[in-house]
């Protein structure tokens, strides 16, 4: 079973990745943290249900990972065409225990299992081997949190709560069998539509508001 974890905007500087958040729920989000092992660093906020809100970007101070970055944050190029795309909510992370199994069957979508921090881990992520979204995002990246939850009260909860996630994709059927193989608990409703968008319904403390 996978669990929704956390929902994630993938921008090309933490700067306008909080301006937008900013913009769509009225809400500055907080620093969160430096990933020394992966070279990027986000903001956080809790969404409720220990779910999350993450913007991530690349790291211009960071040092270079000795491999692929996670979220495809390498190709900063396509990170920029689809923020000016309009493409921000970019996907999500569902957690698991049982990331092996998944790893077994469908290991061509999701990559390798990674045991972050490198020196001393204590979590799991899965990470294609060129660091792409699984599917363009369409599919999650994976993390397994080793039974630990308490990294959710470091993360600020400013009052905000998920509604709703909506997947907008040209071939629902096809993702939604997808999602039923992987057993995912609540998954994103699928719509059809031209495109692969993300958008999700947050309720804050003035009203249900949209991020996408």
């Amino acid at each position: 079973m996978l669990k929704f974890d956390h929902l994630t905007v993938i921008a090309p500087t933490l700067t306008e990745g909080v301006s937008h958040v900013q913009n769509c729920l009225d809400l500055d989000v907080p620093f969160g943290t430096r990933h020394d092992y992966m070279g990027t660093h986000n903001h956080r906020l809790q969404l409720g249900n220990s779910v999350y809100l993450e913007i991530v970007a690349l790291d211009p101070a960071g040092r270079e990972p000795g491999r692929p970055r996670w979220f495809g944050l390498d190709n900063q190029e396509k990170v920029r065409s689809d923020w000016n795309d309009g493409r921000r909510l970019r996907g999500w992370v569902p957690n698991t225990q049982t990331i092996d199994s998944v790893l077994s069957i469908h290991g061509a979508i999701f990559g390798d299992k990674v045991a972050l921090p490198t020196a001393d881990p204590n979590f799991a992520f899965t990470i294609p081997k060129d660091g792409s979204l699984p599917l363009d995002g369409v599919a999650p990246s994976i993390i397994d949190h080793r039974g630990d939850s308490s990294y959710v009260a470091s993360i600020p909860d400013m009052g905000a709560r998920l509604h709703s996630l909506t997947l907008e994709h040209p071939d629902p059927t096809v993702v939604g069998a997808l999602y039923r193989q992987l057993s995912i608990d609540h998954p994103p409703v699928i719509v059809q539509a031209p495109k692969v968008r993300y958008r999700a319904v947050i309720e804050t403390p003035t009203g249900l508001k949209e991020l996408t």
